[in-house]
């Protein structure tokens, strides 16, 4: 973006964020001295937008007055001439104030206007030195004015990660148009960094940091990615305990009233959103419980304005929890809106918003079994890894991830490779990827054995992996095999996938083994054709839907606690992001089994993420 448009547009927001401030002054009382008619006649014509007769009468006003009432006056037209872009006027106006003549909410105000204009006169250590203060003691009104100009302040002296981090904060507190600015903003200044000095800081930062988001964002931009904070919830939530009724109630549990499901019903995802209807469906008719909610499903359409309107449907016929969006562009841009109703979305929106404040956002992210896997691997001694991959966004996305939380744990790479679509004899890729971690032998004549510190990750579906996992013995490679869940095509065929038998993979709990409070996975299968094959992870999602609504606002505000999903472990971290911790499965004569000893989904390895 050119120079000129970024200040036209800091100057935009900053004039938007200063009528804000004032509006909130003049409505919580009288801000004059001296409430005389031509001091209320001056604060009319500001309200209605005449700002030069304002500014006029204002400066008349000064001159006709004394002592504070005179400063007070000078500092009202200072206020108005910046408001109306007169920069220049605005610091004529606050030259001849006497600052001992103000109240201290005057003196901060007179602060702002001076560090403003000695900002665009390019003075920024001058700006620095008046924003210098107490934030305690900062008026409400005045606080999002207060932190642009810090933001614009730490830029202009070349700061550019204080900026963001100062504008990450901001964001929470901005909505519409005057938000959007400031997410261009913040995408600008981490652009500037290198990736090195940009993952350097976000180690540093705590994991609840708002800038967090803006940095995986930043870095996704240029393909790159930060390890996971993978979650160690340690409570499950729900434990029985008595109320003062001496009643026993669930811990965290408190139901909705009426639950809108937006979902696409028709086109290229309908038979996606089939699988996460039933799955909700299954979840809803098996809750026994009195305070089951009524329920409306809604038609996302084919574009996020469809999405929105749907929303906007849905909080109009009464509901108090809406479910869904599933597309990401759809997710995005219900995020950028004041929501009135809370959210639970359906899938992690491309653009970096986060949920704002009550909602939260639950998807199945191949980013987040790449780095599972890593954490599995390490979890056993493995320290070096091959990477192969099928040539998709999804397996991409996981390969990175798996990448940076295994380099990150003190792990190596030892090879990498992508897998062409059409190939079906990958001795080139297995060579360049795993020919490190070959089978070895400890002298002449003895029998060759994978080395114990090694391993492969691969990513793609179970057509390329049963024609890899063989070839990849064929070359004398028999280092052990992780997967993520994209490897099980969720159905028995032994005959088929014993070509896989020993991969491990991570995948949903429920497509292995009971879950509590949830219907049985074969004899659902044998009634809906929706839980077969792949469809069978989504129901599990779309069933671990229904089960987080009346547990979220407990789990976003409790992250040591834990939901048993059909999917997985479900906890919520800081940004209102439902992770996953899957349950590992293994392939033993064709058939899956979970691994033993990994059933509970937990990571092994324990240590910060």
């Amino acid at each position: 973006m050119p120079f000129s448009a970024r200040l036209s547009n800091c100057l935009k927001l900053l004039i938007v964020l200063t009528a804000l401030s004032l509006g909130a002054c003049m409505s919580s009382g009288p801000m004059t001295r001296a409430d005389t008619p031509q001091a209320r006649q001056a604060e009319q014509l500001a309200s209605e937008g005449d700002l030069d007769a304002a500014a006029r009468q204002f400066l008349a006003l000064a001159e006709d007055s004394s002592g504070g009432a005179s400063a007070h006056y000078r500092l009202r037209a200072a206020e108005v001439l910046r408001e109306n872009g007169d920069l220049d006027g605005a610091a004529r106006a606050i030259k001849e104030i006497r600052r001992n003549r103000l109240s201290a909410d005057e003196s901060f105000r007179l602060d702002l206007i001076d560090a403003e204009v000695s900002l665009e006169r390019g003075d920024a250590e001058r700006a620095s030195l008046l924003l210098a203060t107490n934030e305690d003691s900062i008026p409400d009104r005045l606080r999002l004015r207060y932190s642009e100009l810090r933001a614009r302040t730490a830029s202009a002296r070349g700061d550019r990660f204080a900026a963001a981090r100062i504008r990450a904060t901001l964001d929470a507190e901005l909505d519409g148009h005057d938000r959007d600015i400031n997410r261009e903003q913040i995408i600008e200044l981490l652009g500037a960094l290198d990736d090195a000095t940009l993952k350097g800081r976000a180690y540093s930062l705590r994991p609840d940091d708002a800038l967090l988001p803006w940095i995986e964002q930043s870095l996704k931009l240029r393909g790159q990615t930060l390890p996971r904070d993978v979650p160690r919830p340690q409570r499950p939530v729900g434990t029985l305990i008595p109320n003062a009724d001496n009643d026993l109630r669930r811990e965290g549990f408190h139901a909705p009233r009426q639950v809108a499901l937006i979902l696409p019903l028709n086109g290229p995802v309908a038979g996606v959103s089939q699988s996460i209807l039933d799955g909700f469906f299954a979840a809803y008719f098996s809750d026994d419980s009195r305070e089951r909610p009524q329920l409306r499903t809604y038609d996302a359409g084919k574009s996020p304005e469809d999405a929105l309107a749907a929303y906007a449907q849905a909080v109009g016929d009464g509901a108090d929890f809406v479910v869904g969006p599933l597309l990401r562009e759809a997710v995005g841009a219900l995020f950028r809106q004041a929501l009135p109703v809370r959210v639970l979305a359906l899938n992690h929106p491309d653009t970096g918003e986060v949920p704002p404040h009550g909602s939260a956002e639950f998807g199945l992210l191949p980013d987040a079994e790449g780095a599972q896997a890593a954490e599995r691997m390490l979890g056993l001694g493995i320290t070096r890894a091959a990477l192969i991959g099928a040539q998709t966004d999804w397996a991409e996305r996981a390969g990175r991830a798996f990448r940076a939380q295994f380099e990150s744990r003190g792990g190596s790479i030892v090879g990498e490779s992508r897998l062409p679509e059409s190939a079906f004899n990958y001795k080139s890729e297995i060579l360049q990827a795993a020919s490190a971690i070959a089978d070895t032998s400890s002298g002449e004549g003895s029998a060759r054995s994978a080395p114990a510190d090694a391993g492969i990750f691969i990513s793609m579906r179970p057509q390329q992996a049963r024609l890899l996992v063989p070839q990849l013995k064929l070359a004398g490679i028999n280092a052990p095999v992780f997967a993520t869940s994209h490897v099980n095509a969720g159905e028995l065929n032994a005959a088929l996938d014993r070509d896989l038998n020993g991969v491990e993979f991570c995948d949903a709990t429920w497509l292995f083994s009971p879950v509590p409070a949830r219907p049985d996975r074969n004899a659902i299968a044998r009634e809906l054709a929706s839980a077969n094959g792949v469809g069978g992870r989504l129901f599990a999602f779309g069933m671990d839907a229904y089960a987080l609504l009346p547990y979220m606002d407990w789990l976003l505000a409790h992250p040591e606690t834990y939901l048993d999903g059909a999917s997985g472990q479900l906890a919520a971290d800081s940004f209102g992001r439902i992770h996953r911790v899957l349950t590992w499965a293994r392939f033993v004569d064709g058939v899956t089994q979970p691994v033993q000893g990994a059933l509970d989904p937990l990571p092994i390895q324990q240590g910060g993420d």
